[in-house]
C-alpha cells in the first residue's frame, strides 16, 4: 500500500485519524447544542439547526476549529463543557501498535492538528498520544489551517522535511487534497474516523480501516540512522 522505504517523516492528524471521531461529532452536533439550549432558552432542535449554519460557512477555516471564536460567539465556557464529556476521548484501538511500530522505525513522527491547542491540550491529558509522537504541533500557531497551501509551506520551513519523503494521514479528503497539491509524496486517509458511523467509500487515495494491515511493513523497513 505504501512505498516505507522511501518515508522518512510521518506527519499525523489527531481527530479521526489517531483518536475516535465520536468524541468531537458528539461534542459539537449533539452536547454543544444542548447545553447552548440550555443557556440560551432557544430549543435544542433550532439551537443545532443554527450552530450546523455556521459550521458550514466556517468549515476549514480557522474559526471553526477555534474554542475562543466559539466562546465568545456563544458565550459559553467551551474547554469546560468539552470536559464534560470528556470521557468519551479515546485513541482508536489500532493506534498504539501503530505508533509503536513507527517509532521503532526510526522515523521522524509529528502531529499536525487543525485543533485549537485547548482541545490538543485536553486529549493529551486524556491520552498517551505523546508518549509516541516526537512534535506535537497546532496549526493555530501558523495561523492557517492544513486547507492552505501557506500552512504546507509554514509546516516545511518549520520541520524541514522532504515533502517526497515524506507520509502524510488524514481523515479528511479535502486536507489530503491540499497535501497532494504541496507535493506531499505518500498520502493515506482513514476511512472509518468515527467509530460509530458507517465505514467511508474512499477512491481517490489509499485508505485503511485498521492499522494493523501496516505494521509489517513498517517494521521490515526499519530507517537506519
Amino acid at each position: 500500500m505504501l512505498d516505507w522505504a522511501n518515508i522518512d517523516t510521518v506527519l499525523l492528524d489527531m481527530d479521526g485519524t489517531l483518536l475516535d471521531l465520536h468524541f468531537d461529532n458528539y461534542f459539537w452536533l449533539e452536547h454543544l447544542p444542548k447545553r447552548w439550549s440550555e443557556i440560551s432558552g432557544i430549543s435544542v432542535s433550532d439551537a443545532k439547526a443554527q450552530l450546523k449554519a455556521e459550521y458550514d460557512v466556517l468549515q476549514g477555516k480557522l474559526e471553526w476549529y477555534c474554542l475562543d471564536y466559539w466562546g465568545k460567539r456563544l458565550q459559553l465556557p467551551i474547554t469546560e463543557l468539552k470536559r464534560e464529556v470528556m470521557h468519551k476521548i479515546a485513541m482508536r484501538a489500532d493506534v498504539p501498535d501503530f505508533l509503536n511500530a513507527l517509532k521503532k522505525s526510526g522515523r521522524n513522527i509529528v502531529l499536525v492538528t487543525n485543533a485549537h491547542p485547548g482541545s490538543l491540550s485536553l486529549k493529551i491529558e486524556r491520552t498517551e498520544l505523546s508518549n509516541y509522537i516526537n512534535e506535537l504541533i497546532s496549526t493555530h500557531e501558523f495561523g492557517v489551517t492544513k486547507e492552505s497551501q501557506a500552512l504546507w509551506h509554514k509546516l516545511q520551513a518549520r520541520l524541514g522535511f522532504d515533502p517526497k519523503r515524506t507520509l502524510f494521514v488524514d481523515d479528511s479528503l479535502p486536507i489530503l487534497h491540499a497535501a497532494k497539491e504541496f507535493g506531499i509524496g505518500h498520502l493515506l486517509a482513514v476511512a472509518n474516523p468515527d467509530s460509530q458511523l458507517p465505514v467511508r467509500q474512499i477512491t481517490e487515495f489509499a485508505a485503511i480501516t485498521d492499522y494493523t494491515v501496516l505494521l509489517d511493513e513498517i517494521l521490515l523497513s526499519t530507517r537506519l540512522a
